[in-house]
This record gives structure tokens, sequence and C-alpha cells, in this order.
């Protein structure tokens, strides 16, 4: 094993682990807002203690997401000194933004959401967390400001072998991140849906707190499906874009070896990737073209003009990430989203008819399609990146270049055995806390507390 793939290793452990916190604090924090809105509008108390219990759980996936995305940015100088010496002026910017503004408003304001219950006026104690929620996506947007360059490089110069920033408002409104953001966002709001929705499915399965997790599967069935359908309609604008700007990537995604016009999708395909051929495969006429260009004709360049195109612009190398891990990656996202679909769908239904309470089985499925999100966001984020190979930066350093070169092997292989097992730790208490206080479901109403000597907020305790 050597430097580079243990490095490789390490941050894809990191990262994959953090990114199972991402997605949940983005959409989580936009419902606790709603919730709490409605709260302040109505005088519901059932809104109070929804907001209560699921603002917890906020709590627990925030602290979490906070502490592993920590060790992010250390990496970058640890393992990856040759990349940050190569762009860290423009890789640097939207990540001191991140820090200084949106992740210092996101934390202050969770702060004095906290401790604010009966401190602070409702509508200041409201307008805390929804500062919360807009700061948490605000963090989401800079962080993948600095994604995207390494995606579709914008607004620089090259000069004395660095990548130099130019243009700032180039950075920010790379065409890039006006795709990725949303999805990721989006993406976010699905898994926050489709939690609450699993969450509220196991306490109506066991009847309890009837009133609370009515309301929350009704508020979180609206907002799953809207935001599938969203995230579809990106995903497929984005997927066209990446046809023009890494036309590689989606055409290992694909396992599309050779120019085609029009092209068919495969649907299922088994790949000799050292013979760079399928051997096998099952095709849907045209249906490629339509998804490259929304329309039937047109031309989709394979895997092999693409290699020599990349080899007359780049000088000798292979320029073909991994197929088959991509192909297999994007066919999970997409079954897991058309699964996501049709439960939200099935779940608007039975929600309106009530029809759940005499079906106790789709209860069960929603409580077992919590974990689907992440299956998919982590398929996603896996095709987004690894689909990038051989560049760290797209057409201006490769992965090999990134890597530093004074770390040695010994060094990797302590620090990657020490982040599984404090992972493997972080893991445990994170699975502990959330299962604890999922079950323990909302405070307890103020005559019980008092009979137990205790007063107010139980839950907060």
């Amino acid at each position: 094993m050597t430097e580079l793939i243990l490095s490789r290793l390490q941050f894809a452990l990191t990262t994959s682990y953090h990114f199972l916190f991402v997605p949940l604090t983005l959409g989580l924090g936009v419902l606790v807002a709603m919730m709490e809105t409605w709260y302040v509008k109505t005088g519901n108390e059932t809104y109070k203690k929804m907001t209560k219990f699921w603002g917890k759980l906020f709590l627990i996936n925030f602290a979490m997401g906070v502490v592993t995305g920590l060790t992010q940015e250390f990496q970058f100088g640890m393992n990856w000194s040759e990349y940050s010496r190569f762009v860290g002026d423009i890789f640097g910017a939207p990540l001191a933004v991140e820090a200084l503004v949106a992740f210092f408003l996101e934390s202050t304001f969770l702060g004095l959401w906290v401790f604010g219950w009966d401190k602070l006026s409702k509508r200041v104690h409201l307008m805390a967390i929804w500062i919360v929620a807009i700061a948490s996506n605000l963090s989401a947007f800079f962080i993948l400001v600095a994604n995207s360059f390494m995606q579709e490089p914008v607004g620089y110069v090259l000069r004395n072998g660095r990548a130099e920033m130019t243009d700032f408002l180039a950075l920010i409104t790379n065409p890039h991140v006006l795709y990725q953001f949303p999805h990721t966002v989006l993406s976010g709001f699905v898994t926050a849906g489709f939690f609450v929705m699993g969450v509220s499915a196991y306490h109506l399965l066991k009847k309890n707190y009837l009133d609370v997790f009515q309301r929350s599967f009704q508020i979180a069935v609206v907002f799953g499906l809207i935001s599938t359908l969203g995230v579809s309609g990106i995903g497929h604008l984005q997927g066209m874009h990446l046809v023009k700007t890494q036309p590689m990537k989606m055409a290992a995604a694909e396992a599309h070896w050779e120019t085609e016009n029009p092209a068919g999708l495969s649907l299922y395909a088994s790949i000799d990737e050292q013979g760079q051929k399928n051997n096998f495969e099952v095709k849907i006429p045209a249906l490629l073209s339509f998804l490259s260009y929304n329309s039937f004709t047109g031309e989709v360049k394979g895997i092999h003009e693409l290699q020599e195109a990349a080899v007359n612009e780049y000088g000798p190398g292979n320029y073909v990430p991994p197929v088959a891990s991509l192909f297999w990656s994007f066919r999970i996202m997409l079954t897991a989203g058309i699964w996501l679909v049709l439960m939200a769908m099935l779940g608007l239904y039975f929600n309106r008819t009530k029809a759940y309470e005499q079906n106790p089985w789709f209860l069960k499925l929603m409580l077992w399609t919590i974990p689907i999100p992440y299956i998919a966001n982590t398929a996603g984020w896996f095709l987004a990146e690894v689909g990038r190979q051989p560049w760290i930066v797209y057409g201006l350093q490769r992965v090999d270049q990134g890597v530093s070169t004074s770390v040695s092997l010994v060094s990797m292989l302590i620090a990657s055995i020490g982040f599984l097992l404090i992972y493997t730790i972080l893991a445990v208490a994170d699975i502990y806390l959330m299962v604890k206080y999922v079950k323990k479901g909302p405070e307890a109403p103020v005559e019980e507390s008092q009979k137990t000597g205790v007063k107010g907020a139980s839950l907060w305790t």
C-alpha cells in the first residue's frame, strides 16, 4: 500500500462519515423552524412539543457533524499539502467565509435557541432557529463553492506553478455550484423528511403521542415529496451540465464506451474494465441522448474517444475513472431516488385518508426507509468525487500530484487507525443517543412532571 492510496482511503473514511450527518442537519433545521413557526402563529402547544422533540435530535446530529467535520480541513495541510500549496489561495477563501460567517451565525444562534426558551420572546426565539437553519445551508453553499472549483475551475490564473484567484464573484457563481448546491440541499431536505416520517411511524405503530407524531408525519410527507421531486428535476439538469463539462464522468457512469448518435441507456451491463467493453448489456434506445440533451437525437461521446482527446490535451496517461464502481453507484442512487418518490406519494395518500392506521405494514416500511436517503447521498457523493479521477482539480492537477511528499506511510497508517477507532466510538455514541431520545418521545406533560418533582422542559435535561 502506497502513501497515495492510504491518503485517499483516510480522506474517504473521514469524509464519508462526516457526510452522514450533513444532509440531516440541512433539512431538519428547516423542519424544526417550520414547526416553531406554527407554534408561534397558532399558540398550539403540540407544535411546541414537536419543536423540542425534533430539536433535540437536531442538536445531537449537529454536534456529531461539527466534531467529524473539524478533521477535514486539517487533512488538506497534512496529507494533501501539495494540493493546498497549488490551490490554497482559491480553496481557502470560501472555507474562510464559511467559518467566519456561516458557522459563526449557526453556532451563536443555536446557543441562543437552546438556552433561550422562556427567556427570549417567542418571535426572537423563532428568529434564532431560522437563522440557524439558513446559516446551515449557507455553510453548505460555501463548502460547495470550494468543491465546485475542483470540479469546474473558474476565476483563476496560473502563476508561478500555483492557481491564484482573480475573480471571487466567478467563484461563487460557478455554473457547477449553481446545480450542485440545490441538489445537495434538496437531498438534505429529503433525508430530514424521511427521518421524521420514519420516527413518526415508529411512534404511530406504538400509538404513542399521537397528536405530536400525526402532525409531524403530515408536515414531513409534504416536505419530503416536494424535495424528492426537486432532487429529481435538478439532478437531471445537473447531468445535462456534466455531459458538457465532465463528459468522461458521465460516460463512465453509463459504461458508455463507444460514441453513439442516438445513444442508448444501459439498465444493466456486465462490464469488462480490462478489455474496455461491456460483455452484456440491456439498453433502452436513445434514452441516454434524451437525458443528455432533452432530445432523442444527439451524439454522446464514448469513453474511448474521450480518453484519446484527453491524451491529446493533457499528455500520456489513463484518464478513465473506475467504470464499474461509477456505473453501479449511479444506479444505486437512481433506484433509491425512485423508491423515495414512490414512498412519499404513498405516504401522502395514507396521510390524507388516515389509512396508515389500518395498514401497519406501511408504517413498518416507512421506518425501514430511513436509511435509504443516506445510501442515495453516499452513492451520489461517490459519483461526484470518484468520477473526477484522475483529477483532484479537474484539468489542472492530478490526485497523485496533490499528496504530501513528507508524510511517511507509517504516520498515515497510525492516523488512519486512530480515525477509525475514534469514529467507531462516535458512531456508537450517536446511535445510542439517537435511539434513546427517539424512544423517549416528547417531553412529559407538566402535571406528570410535577408528580415526579421535575419542572418544565424535561426533554432538555
